[in-house]
């Protein structure tokens, strides 16, 4: 039973907002840090990699998505990914990196005090893709948590990059928010599980890490990105309204 787990997600290969979660005590102290995926998938890929595997054990890796399609784009099982930085972070990557990638589960369950089992995954449990937000309707959470085990107390997801708890049908879900690309709110979002729930939000010096970013990354669009992702540009409202035909509220009755 871990009496403390830290969850990171959606870090998107930024490594100071990375470093400032780590910087934080309560992570520091976490018996787990859980990485709920699309770790790569941004400007500083192979340093975030490197940064995060020197910490050994204590991380518990999941894939994402973009950590998916990284792989998939270097192994020649496609040719192009949607997201305009993903194509350029994957010839980053060095091989032990892809390899490591490629070696990710889609999820993994974890007993934490307080909580009980909890299962950790990317989008949801059954896809790293389906979108299902804090305002989606029951019967679609429903519909993709129908698989989870009955001794599964907790799920935790990212992929959306917006921090909220709910419930459904007593089964709690958690999504911590996005470490690198947050959406509506600027800050480093994550959580702390055990005994409770704590949804929390690292600051740190914005414009510090725009240049870091900048300096760091040979990605030719750079400098708009940083500035556009790390000042939490695209609002919450934006990203709900963007979100929201995916989670197939606009096929409801």
């Amino acid at each position: 039973m871990l009496n403390r787990v830290a969850v990171l997600s959606d870090i998107h290969g930024v490594l100071p907002a990375l470093d400032a979660v780590l910087a934080e005590p309560e992570v520091s102290a976490a018996d787990r840090i859980v990485l709920t995926g699309d770790i790569t998938a941004g400007p500083q890929p192979t340093l975030v990699l490197d940064r995060l595997t020197s910490l050994g054990d204590r991380v518990v890796w999941i894939s994402g998505n973009a950590d998916r399609e990284l792989v998939e784009y270097r192994r020649g099982r496609r040719d192009s990914i949607p997201d305009p930085i993903a194509p350029w972070a994957a010839e980053q990557l060095r091989r032990d990196h892809i390899d490591l990638l490629d070696r990710l589960p889609q999820s993994i369950s974890l007993p934490v005090r307080g909580l009980g089992k909890v299962l950790f995954c990317h989008a949801t449990p059954r896809n790293d893709e389906e979108v299902v937000l804090v305002d989606s309707r029951l019967d679609r959470w429903r519909e993709v948590l129908s698989g989870v085990d009955t001794d599964i107390r907790a799920v935790v997801c990212g992929h959306t990059h917006m921090p909220f708890v709910r419930l459904v049908d007593g089964l709690l879900v958690i999504n911590p928010g996005s470490i690198g690309m947050p959406y509506g709110r600027a800050g480093a979002h994550w959580a702390l599980l055990g005994p409770g729930i704590e949804l929390r939000s690292t600051t740190f010096d914005i414009e510090a890490a725009v240049l870091q970013v900048t300096q760091d990354s040979s990605y030719p669009e750079i400098a708009e990105w940083a500035h556009y992702f790390l000042h939490a540009r695209a609002s919450d409202a934006d990203a709900l309204e963007g979100f929201a035909p995916r989670d197939g509220r606009s096929h409801a009755p």
